[in-house]
């Protein structure tokens, strides 16, 4: 019993690590990063210009 439960645990990371390095190789993260950085530049931006306008 001990041996199916590790087998299985083995398994599933194995499939996991498979799925990360895909969604690595594909670039996901990569355009994550890129679309939340714009985001965080247009809304510093905003936070600045309030500070500085006083």
């Amino acid at each position: 019993m001990e041996y199916a439960l590790l087998l299985v645990a083995f398994l599933t990371v194995i499939v996991g690590l498979g799925l990360l390095m895909r969604a690595l190789d594909s670039g996901l993260f990569v355009e994550h990063a890129l679309a939340s950085a714009s985001h965080h530049v247009q809304a510093s931006m905003g936070w600045m210009t309030d500070v500085f306008s006083y």
